[in-house]
């Protein structure tokens, strides 16, 4: 018995006494009444006429009482109390538990048992999870009387999950379930009674479960796999209407003879004391939503420009949809990227690459290995080796005469007057862009390949990444710098070496690296093509915001609630629009 506090002393304290009055009582002479003689213990001594061995009678003591017979007294004295002790001991152990047990509460294991009479759960869902869990434990006991050749069993068990799963179907709360959800809970419930009387045994039980959660793991991991896979080919497959808008477009810049026209005064076009914009893109309505929207908030649309620059196959479904629609009062102009004859192998790095058989392979061979193997199926997507996404390296090569130039892509919404970019002090920065370094996100290390010594030599680990979408060049800088310069030679590099994952934004960091000017956050929000957590003050408050990611405004994957930002500036009532199934 443990010795502790007032009632731990008085026991111990009780059988040490007994310990040492016994060790007393053997040691000591022990006096008769009547005699001088004594008895002392001797241990090695002969056994004495009396019997008791081990002890010899001192002359003068004939009537002494041997220490053995004492001993024993003490004995069955002491092995008396102490059974009394245990006694009241166990007594106040039971008297402790049924304390405890009154303040126990088993309310969460009741309501967890699969076999419980009353189901007491008053949650939304609780029918709907008993149901499930009946059903996990049914496949559970169904498998091992497969196993064990109870097939009547077997077959009991599979026909209650199918009512049980048929009553369930898509219902994510009891209220959606059918009237007889409950009654095949029950019927349920008697049958997994039965099976666990026959078949529970808990080893067994628990290797079942853990094979079923291996399985629903490894199909979970296959399914998240599918999912990524058909959320990029929905992403980047043209939608029919999409398709269907420059094909109209064309035959008519064709049919009406608009090959000759121009859309706007050359000498606007080179005026670097207006507002120039840069677009490249080949998505007619996209383009066309930027300019609208940047448009509706200027003061005075005369002194805006905006030069878009398409690919060949589009570029007269994009001059045909500015010449039946012209910015107000604003002067626009398209260009075809394959009319721009500086552009060669030898000074474009990324038409070198676009040219080689590895990469044909790697991005249209539908059998090459990393189709299968790729964790990131993204970069599946020739976008990021488009001749259009990376032009934004060669600005002033494009626009020689202008000073600067306000980049946007073209998933975004304008919602303020830009004007005011201009008037930046960029403190001899070239370009200027919002940060994306909200703690560990949008930092070097998640675009740059860091165990390359000519990355980790030249970049910061934790420097602070930023976003293409909107940006103010000034070209001057850019000149000065040399910009195109320092992005040719890291894309030459980056032929050889794994630098940074692909895409344009890598190779703009290690251009702009330490060239850049932090604009304020309000100029530009992120996220709207993947964030569904955006806050709608937020997105008030922006000049642009910006649909980067998989879900873009014009695909039915879009985020609904943002969609309409984006739709208020398309007039569904075009006949274009029409004429190809455009619909709010």
């Amino acid at each position: 018995m443990a010795c502790g506090g007032v009632r731990g002393f008085s026991s111990c304290g009780f059988l040490l006494l007994l310990c040492c009055l016994e060790v007393w009582i053997l040691t000591c002479p022990i006096r008769s009444e009547t005699s001088e003689t004594v008895s002392i213990m001797d241990p090695d001594g002969p056994v004495s006429q009396g019997g008791a061995k081990g002890y010899r009678h001192l002359q003068g003591c004939p009537h002494c009482i041997p220490g053995e017979q004492l001993h024993q007294k003490w004995k069955k004295k002491r092995t008396k109390e102490m059974i009394q002790l245990s006694k009241d001991a166990e007594l106040q152990m039971q008297i402790a538990a049924m304390e405890r047990s009154k303040h126990f509460n088993n309310t969460l294991r009741g309501l967890h048992s699969v076999w419980r009479r009353e189901h007491q759960n008053h949650r939304q869902d609780s029918t709907l999870k008993l149901m499930k869990d009946q059903i996990i434990m049914a496949k559970v006991y169904a498998s091992i009387a497969s196993s064990k050749k109870i097939l009547d069993l077997a077959e009991h068990l599979m026909e209650r999950i199918k009512e049980n799963q048929d009553a369930i179907k898509e219902a994510n709360s009891d209220a959606e379930l059918q009237e007889s959800a409950l009654k095949y809970a029950k019927a349920m419930a008697h049958v997994l009674s039965l099976a666990k009387e026959q078949l529970y045994d808990c080893s067994t039980v628990a290797k079942k479960l853990r094979a079923m959660t291996q399985t629903s793991e490894e199909t979970v991991i296959a399914q998240k796999k599918k999912n990524q896979f058909l959320i990029q080919f929905a992403t980047k497959t043209i939608p029919k209407p999409l398709h269907c808008l420059p094909l109209q477009l064309t035959t008519d810049y064709f049919l009406h003879d608009h090959i000759s026209k121009e859309l706007a005064d050359k000498a606007k076009l080179e005026d670097p004391s207006l507002y120039h914009y840069a677009i490249f893109s080949d998505n007619v309505l996209a383009t066309a939503v930027v300019v609208n929207s940047t448009i509706s908030h200027v003061k005075v649309p005369e002194k805006h420009v905006f030069h878009v620059v398409t690919d060949r196959l589009h570029f007269a479904a994009m001059k045909m949809w500015f010449i039946a629609h012209p910015p107000l009062d604003a002067a626009i102009h398209v260009e075809n990227i394959d009319e721009f004859k500086w552009l060669n192998s030898s000074y474009f790095p990324v038409l070198h690459q676009i040219n080689s058989e590895n990469l044909k392979q790697y991005y249209f061979a539908g059998d090459h290995p990393s189709t299968v193997r790729n964790k990131n199926l993204k970069y599946k997507n020739p976008k990021y080796l488009s001749m259009l996404n990376h032009l934004r390296f060669y600005m002033p090569e494009i626009y020689p005469k202008l000073d600067k130039i306000l980049f946007l892509d073209d998933d975004v919404v304008v919602q303020k007057d830009l004007t005011p970019l201009w008037s930046i002090d960029m403190k001899g920065m070239v370009n200027g862009a919002v940060e994306t370094c909200k703690e560990d996100f949008g930092r070097f290390d998640k675009y740059l390949n860091f165990s390359d010594p000519m990355i980790s030599d030249t970049f910061e680990q934790e420097g602070c990444g930023w976003a293409f979408g909107l940006n103010i060049f000034d070209l001057k800088e850019w000149k000065k710098r040399d910009i195109t310069g320092i992005y040719r030679y890291w894309q030459d590099l980056g032929k050889v070496r794994n630098l940074w994952k692909l895409g344009t934004l890598p190779a703009g960091l290690v251009t702009f690296y330490g060239l850049t000017y932090t604009l304020d956050w309000s100029w530009h929000v992120l996220g709207l093509g993947y964030n569904p957590l955006i806050s709608p003050s937020v997105i008030e408050k922006a000049a642009v915001i910006h649909y980067n990611g998989n879900y873009k405004p014009w695909l039915d994957l879009a985020i609904t609630k943002y969609k309409h930002y984006w739709t208020k500036y398309v007039n569904f009532d075009n006949p274009y629009l029409r004429v190809c199934n455009f619909f709010e």
